[in-house]
């Protein structure tokens, strides 16, 4: 089985448009997987990010953009 690439569009960065699945804050991380993509925030990112690790093809980590 070949993973997929990541196209262009999913490759964009996150903007505020782009919503947490758990409980709607802004997202900061994207998980693809072979069924689509889930979208979650700083603190739902970290708390979910060992089982994201094992079971997405892909993690992208947007927290860098997060104002201090």
């Amino acid at each position: 089985m070949t993973a997929p690439t990541v196209t262009e569009e999913r490759a964009s960065a996150l903007d505020l448009s782009d919503r947490c699945d758990r409980c709607g804050s802004q997202a900061y991380y994207r998980a693809l997987f072979t069924s689509g993509e889930l979208l979650f925030c700083g603190h739902h990112g970290r708390e979910l990010m060992p089982v994201l690790e094992a079971e997405a093809i892909l993690v992208e980590d947007g927290t860098s953009s997060i104002p201090a």
